[in-house]
């Protein structure tokens, strides 16, 4: 989470709060999509509706929860050949309003973006009831502790959050886990006519992917995979989940891929800047005239999130130039604030479909290995999910494995000079591990491959159109170079 957006999103105060489990029920069959408006201010072009699905899989008398939906129609529907579902990752990102994906698959699929439960416009969690307990919110999430002090502090916030989730999120917390959601994502396919599933899933959307292949393998259509989750360490294993799933471990890679890049141009010392902010804040200007106090865990964040696309690596240059220069002047940072229920919404996935440490004080020990190998990234990686430690949501519907069970091919996207969210040794395990996959690789660092290489966008159109995969081991090359 990022701490940027939750310092924006504390302005929203009790405009961000609602008391309630679950959203009413709607009045139409569960069998069919119900078509409405979409909200004011959506972006044109989209057909807005939702699906009622159950609140369990497992107990249908428990009532239904709401899965809002939107539609792109192909542009030559005389010619449609189907539906594409699209997941752009999280968990908590809104999907509703999909992009085109490419121009020719744009023309030939209606493209149905999806909230899942729990998010955006579907039926949400609600865990705070008073605008004065967002302000813990800011402490707990989204940052590192660099002493033992702060790491008792921010353990203890946390915890004050996680139980106010406990006391007032109500039963959909507890059926939020990927495994409800792929029964969700199952049931759109039905009430859409399709027989297999068409979908495009990006980071956690390739986990829901992952499980919707293995729990419904018959009803693969095809499914591209872009910036692969391991479902397999994703789900199980010893320590906390950010620390089985070792995206630090590409921090590094991705930061020397710029920093060759930007060799000719840039004259900072990286090693030197962090030391600097270790020592304490520095103040920058940005190139609005504001003084910004960046400390070494918001650094960190900042950097991490130049790197997941290459096309930032201006700004990212910038950006480390003036906090190396206090001549220099700092990139503006935007962004609008977010959506707090979602956002919780997706800490709620997590933590019920991870294996995790129930003790939050071996989180410090992770973080510690973790940073020997990825400096900032290691402790920024692991600290996400030290809300599980003490939020006790559990799914009856949650899937663990096994990941193998045959399909039709599955395409998997991955960046392999480095990605910090979803790291390319990942992707080359999910290859191996699913029962019938294919790894594109495309020759660049930074999170998604689709929209960067005609290569990448040519083979997504065969994919989805024939069904086509490319050969073993295909690299792509990006249309552009980080200071392209």
């Amino acid at each position: 989470m990022n701490p940027r957006k939750l310092r924006a999103a504390l302005a929203l105060g009790a405009a961000t709060l609602a008391v309630g489990a679950l959203a009413p029920a709607a009045s139409a069959s569960p069998a069919g999509i119900v078509w409405e408006s979409c909200p004011t201010g959506s972006p044109g072009g989209y057909d807005c509706g939702h699906l009622d699905v159950p609140l369990s899989y497992q107990d249908p008398s428990a009532g239904t929860v709401t899965v809002a939906v939107g539609r792109l129609p192909a542009t030559d529907q005389a010619h449609k050949l189907g539906t594409i579902f699209y997941n752009p990752g999280g968990p908590g990102s809104s999907g509703r309003f999909a992009p085109a994906l490419t121009p020719a698959l744009h023309q030939r699929f209606d493209i149905v973006g999806i909230d899942p439960r729990g998010v955006g416009a579907s039926s949400k969690i609600h865990c705070f009831t008073d605008p004065s307990q967002l302000e813990v919110l800011q402490r707990a999430l989204g940052t590192f502790p660099l002493t033992p002090a702060a790491e008792q502090q921010q353990i203890a916030d946390t915890k004050t959050v996680t139980d106010l989730c406990e006391q007032n999120a109500g039963p959909l917390a507890n059926h939020l886990s990927t495994g409800t959601i792929a029964r969700d994502l199952d049931r759109l396919r039905a009430a859409f006519g399709e027989t297999k599933l068409r979908f495009y899933g990006k980071s956690y959307g390739t986990y829901i992917g992952e499980t919707y292949a293995n729990l419904f393998p018959g009803r693969v259509g095809t499914l591209a995979l872009d910036a692969v989750d391991d479902p397999s360490r994703w789900a199980t294993g010893p320590g906390p989940m950010s620390y089985r799933l070792r995206g630090f471990e590409d921090g590094p890679r991705a930061l020397q891929s710029f920093l060759d890049a930007c060799a000719s141009r840039c004259t900072f010392d990286y090693t030197t800047i962090l030391d600097r902010l270790e020592a304490g804040p520095i103040t920058v200007t940005d190139t609005a005239g504001r003084q910004v106090v960046v400390t070494y865990q918001s650094a960190i964040a900042q950097i991490h999130n130049y790197l997941t696309d290459a096309q930032a690596a201006p700004q990212l240059a910038a950006y480390l130039q003036a906090l190396a220069d206090p001549a220099s002047r700092a990139p503006v940072v935007t962004g609008g604030p977010p959506d707090i229920d979602s956002l919780l919404g997706g800490g709620a996935t997590l933590c019920s479909d991870a294996a995790n440490p129930r003790d939050p004080a071996v989180w410090a020990g992770y973080a510690g290995q973790a940073d020997q190998v990825g400096r900032g990234f290691g402790p920024y990686d692991v600290y996400k999910t030290l809300p599980c430690a003490t939020w006790d949501v559990t799914d009856t519907g949650r899937y663990t494995g096994p990941w193998n069970r045959p399909t039709a091919p599955i395409l998997l996207l991955a960046n392999r000079q480095g990605d910090l969210e979803t790291p390319y040794a990942g992707a080359q395990r999910t290859e191996r591990l699913l029962g019938n996959a294919r790894l594109l690789s495309l020759d660049t660092y930074g999170h998604g491959s689709r929209g960067k290489s005609a290569c990448v966008d040519t083979w997504l159109d065969r994919y989805f159109v024939a069904g086509s995969v490319p050969a073993r081991g295909t690299v792509c090359a990006p249309d552009h170079g980080p200071f392209g």
